[in-house]
């Protein structure tokens, strides 16, 4: 599902411009206050850019101060999907309940759900963890839960904050080869700090500084060769790998 995106909030609050092709993943650096998480919110629907437009696939999620009229599709139609730092899975309800709560929000009924819920912990490595509560959860397992919950809805852009930041660096490297496998395919932008996720997971990266876009290219373009101080800087120490 293609991305294309041109948003503008706020005076130098964001103001980029980037596409996306189906299938691909995109990686999101920057410093903080750089704009990451004012451009998740604009792809998710929890901020209306002042200008600009979303459009996913053939579908316009947004359209502000241009040529065409205003429009604006709701966060819970968008089929946008969020994976945040920390799992946030619902603490009353079993790992398999999580799973299939979002098939149920669309209407498919419980045993459906539930098969699906399945399908997705197995993809995840978690049939174990299936009659559990979020309680008896490592910060692994709750964020393998978490990551077969926001694919169990087939979204049509999966955005990703920092969903290794919560994890011990001794689980991060396994979560990093799981969505290797379980993204393949599917259209993505991930916001992280650490150009490591970048590397394993991306196609593309691109570099933001005080809402505007300072680089972008092919991952390993523009981390094994940084133009940007920013890039420099988190990336020194990289050119062995």
């Amino acid at each position: 599902m293609s991305l294309d995106v041109h948003a503008v909030v706020e005076p130098d609050r964001l103001d980029v411009s980037f596409s996306l092709a189906g299938g691909e993943t995109l990686a999101v650096l920057g410093p903080n206050g750089a704009g990451k998480s004012t451009l998740l919110d604009v792809l998710s629907g929890l901020v209306r850019p002042d200008s600009g437009h979303v459009r996913l696939g053939g579908t316009t999620l947004v359209s502000a101060g241009g040529d065409e009229p205003d429009s604006w599709v709701a966060p819970h139609s968008r089929g946008v999907a969020l994976l945040a730092q920390e799992a946030l899975l619902f603490p009353h309800l079993s790992v398999r309940d999580n799973v299939a709560f979002g098939p149920r929000s669309a209407g498919v009924d419980r045993a459906e759900a539930r098969r699906i819920a399945e399908r997705w912990l197995q993809r995840v490595d978690a049939t174990g963890l299936a009659d559990r509560h979020p309680r008896r959860l490592s910060g692994g397992q709750a964020q393998r839960v978490a990551v077969a919950r926001a694919l169990a809805t087939e979204p049509r852009l999966l955005l990703l904050d920092e969903p290794f930041g919560a994890l011990d660096v001794g689980v991060a490297p396994a979560m990093r080869r799981l969505l290797s496998d379980v993204l393949a395919e599917r259209t993505v932008v991930i916001v992280t700090h650490d150009p490591l996720d970048a590397l394993a997971l991306a196609d593309r990266v691109i570099v933001l500084d005080e809402g505007h876009i300072v680089e972008q290219g092919d991952t390993r373009e523009v981390l094994l060769n940084p133009q940007a101080d920013f890039t420099r800087l988190l990336t020194f120490g990289l050119g062995a790998i």
